[in-house]
């Protein structure tokens, strides 16, 4: 559950939430990672508490530009991306969760000190929260992953129309499938609120 709702709970509910994840064998206070292999992940990425940290088309921009190039030089194949002002999505194929974790928490340090001294919260500003991942099933779980990517800007009501957002993959979709692809990938999968609960926000 995302940590600004886990404040929200009662001692008694927040007892109970950590006794299962102990059950389980999950990390008590961050998302669990079970898969360590081999796939393609939905992986999704939140600034502290949801807050608009992102909040610039030049941060966007930049961060952008180095989750990409940090994936990509990591030799993982990036299929689809979306930077939004509190949170982003990437889908990649990675041989192994491992390869993401060390690519965000080197990416994660060094955007939190960079933007924490622009703005004087040096020492006093968490920026980044725990990453999700969901893996990749089949041909139909990626196609509904890439919908759901590529719509995110719309569903929070950043932009009406997906393509006017951006810092997403969908371009590059358009440029090279074309829009009768984009169609035929979105009308067996458009997102719904099954989809949102399946990928995180």
């Amino acid at each position: 559950m995302p940590e600004y709702a886990y404040f929200q709970l009662s001692d008694e509910e927040r007892t109970e939430i950590l006794n299962l994840r102990k059950e389980k064998g999950f990390p008590l206070h961050s998302p669990p990672h079970p898969f360590q292999f081999s796939g393609t992940f939905a992986i999704t990425v939140s600034t502290y508490q949801h807050a608009h940290i992102i909040d610039t088309p030049q941060r966007r921009t930049d961060f952008e530009a180095r989750l990409l190039r940090s994936f990509i030089e990591s030799g993982a194949a990036v299929s689809a991306w979306a930077v939004l002002t509190n949170h982003s999505h990437i889908m990649v194929g990675v041989q192994s969760l491992n390869v993401v974790s060390e690519i965000l928490q080197h990416l994660h340090g060094t955007t939190s000190r960079e933007w924490n001294l622009e703005e004087g919260f040096s020492g006093k500003r968490k920026v980044w929260y725990k990453f999700y991942d969901r893996m990749i099933r089949n041909d139909k779980h990626y196609s509904k992953a890439l919908n759901y990517i590529h719509y995110n800007p719309v569903k929070h009501q950043y932009v009406r129309d997906p393509f006017n957002w951006p810092w997403t993959s969908l371009y590059l979709y358009f440029e090279d499938k074309g829009r009768e692809w984009l169609r035929e990938q979105w009308r067996p999968y458009p997102p719904d609120d099954r989809t949102a609960g399946e990928f995180q926000e």
